[in-house]
């Protein structure tokens, strides 16, 4: 029977109006702690973000999301936080913020892949459905 790993994670979300509290999912964090695996994955749909907010200045966002990907890897080049133990980084990310790049509440799962949780849930959580 394969080992179940217990895992926490938060979807990314762009709030372009805070006011509004609406947004769009771009991304996920995933911290897994038995199978010291910490990842966070961001896809825009570029088509739908410019529909959902057309004043919206993608390229001037791309850094922060870079950001939340490059803190989770422990990039030496992400600063002071990047060098935190996995776990206090996935805490740091995931407080919450009233800002345009914010997480929502944190969930919890079990796996016997940690490593492909992220593609799970940006199937399910971020992408566009198919039909």
């Amino acid at each position: 029977m394969p080992t179940l790993h217990t895992y926490d994670y938060a979807v990314i979300r762009v709030v372009p109006r805070v006011e509004r509290e609406e947004f769009i999912n771009v991304g996920v964090i995933v911290s897994c702690p038995g199978a010291r695996h910490l990842q966070a994955a961001i896809e825009i749909d570029v088509a739908r973000m410019q529909a959902f907010a057309p004043g919206l200045d993608l390229e001037a966002l791309q850094p922060w999301l870079d950001a939340i990907v490059a803190i989770c890897r422990g990039d030496a080049g992400a600063g002071p936080i990047a060098q935190l133990p996995a776990r206090a980084r996935f805490h740091f990310l995931t407080a919450k913020r009233s800002s345009i790049v914010q997480m929502s509440s944190t969930h919890v799962g079990r796996t016997a892949d940690p490593e492909g949780v992220v593609e799970h849930l940006m199937r399910k959580m971020v992408r566009v459905p198919t039909m």
